[in-house]
């Protein structure tokens, strides 16, 4: 296990460029298994979940040939279908989140795919309804084996379109969802479909591949099933998790930086989410300038009421970056609501945050409220643990602009979603040490 050692109250300066976006790579890499064509796609970002996907493909005899720095060609023309069977395919997808995605592709291409429970984040129950119940009404059957815990999914006579009403807007459930449905007969209507950016990105995809796709970008998606698809080539979008991470890293370290080609039009609410607290950001062309903070004021509601900030499906706020926006609060001068209301145990991260000196009522498994310190008194430096990527992230963070330093153990869970980060900013003058 991997560590960082970190020492705070060093400001950085400089230009960063955002990695690909994790959630999308996900998407579009499971996408590859719906053609036997050559798929290629560019800015791929080089972390432990992508890499792990990579690797059960390649397992599952997807040819894989890295291009490039981040530029990969996927060929699924050749799948065995028997690996799926093996105990090792069992423990590398169980130990991922993301390959859930897989099950939509396989069952519609080949008519078969097993999942064991998916792992990822211990943030709280993740439900998988939303996937198999969609799967379901397009024909899929499944069954599940208690003995050893996997889904084997089968579509004997193909799947067939269908209308369908999602109970939430889930963005791996609609993605895969939209995967199966494409390779489908007849029509498919998804309503109440999520529309982030990278969903709609995996469609653009689909549709350049040869998919008949309607309404992209909204939450009413009609697709008409083609027999088959062919190859393409893809650019994934910057990580707009990463994004918002580097603001508030840049406001709470009183640092001056300059994030670099970050897709504004595809950042939604986050730039304005983190003015709310009081944050300068700007925006040059399409790069985003942070100023040096002393400090910052986090607004109110008009009526004088104290702000909340709450995540919410596209075009709401993302859930990934609330751990962010919480830790950055922290010094800020006045008091917010944080309610994350996706997941149940993502917020209990913040018992480290008040180890450090922070202010913060844990009111409920979703709501915490911050106290800001407003400067003017420092975190103090602690050795913690990372529970998942967002909170990992978080506590990076709060080490960075900390008094004294700081060690924060299990470190791959922010590697699942942050390219090289240490190297990253110590070349713009943070200071972090990793220890293997």
């Amino acid at each position: 296990m991997s560590s960082f050692v970190i020492e705070g109250g060093h400001k950085m300066q400089g230009i960063i460029i955002p990695q690909g976006a994790k959630n999308e790579a996900l998407q579009i890499i499971c996408a590859t298994l719906l053609t036997p064509a050559e798929v290629v796609i560019h800015n791929i970002p080089d972390i432990l979940d992508v890499n792990n996907l990579i690797q059960l493909l390649r397992d599952m005899g997807v040819k894989v040939a890295r291009l490039g720095e981040n530029t990969y060609s996927f060929r699924a023309d050749d799948i065995n279908m028997d690996y799926l069977h093996s105990d090792e395919f069992l423990k590398r997808s169980a130990s991922l989140r993301g390959s859930v995605m897989i099950i939509g592709p396989l069952v519609a291409r080949f008519g078969y795919a097993m999942l064991p429970k998916p792992g990822g984040d211990k943030i709280g129950r993740r439900r998988l309804d939303t996937h198999f119940v969609g799967l379901q009404k397009l024909g899929a059957d499944f069954v599940y084996n208690p003995d050893r815990q996997i889904y084997e999914i089968t579509a004997k006579n193909g799947l067939t379109g269908a209308y369908m009403l999602l109970d939430e807007a889930s963005v791996t459930g609609t993605a895969n969802i939209l995967m199966a449905a494409v390779l489908a007969k007849g029509k498919t209507t998804i309503y109440n479909a999520a529309c982030e950016p990278y969903l709609q990105q995996l469609s653009k995809m689909l549709v350049r591949m040869g998919a008949h796709i309607e309404g992209i970008g909204s939450n009413l998606l009609v697709i008409e099933g083609v027999e088959t698809l062919g190859g393409t080539e893809h650019t994934i979008l910057p990580d707009m998790i990463e994004v918002g991470s580097f603001i508030g890293m840049a406001a709470m370290t009183g640092s001056e930086i300059t994030i670099k080609d970050v897709s504004c039009e595809n950042l939604g609410v986050i730039p304005e989410s983190f003015r709310r607290l009081g944050i300068t950001v700007g925006q040059i062309g399409d790069d985003l300038y942070i100023p040096p903070h002393e400090n910052y004021t986090i607004d109110t509601f008009i009526d004088g009421s104290i702000m909340n900030i709450a995540d919410a499906p596209w075009p709401g706020l993302t859930p990934d970056l609330l751990s962010v926006l919480l830790v950055t609060a922290t010094q800020a001068k006045g008091s917010v609501l944080i309610h994350q209301k996706m997941f149940e145990s993502r917020l209990f991260f913040v018992d480290k945050l008040i180890d450090m000196g922070a202010q913060i009522i844990l009111c409920d498994p979703h709501r915490a409220t911050v106290i800001g310190l407003d400067n003017q008194i420092k975190l103090r430096g602690a050795v913690m643990s990372s529970p998942d990527i967002r909170a990992g992230i978080a506590l990076l963070i709060a080490a960075m602009s900390a008094d004294g330093t700081s060690t924060i153990h299990n470190i791959d869970q922010i590697d699942r979603g942050y390219q090289n980060i240490d190297k990253r900013l110590n070349a713009i003058g943070a200071r972090i040490t990793r220890i293997n």
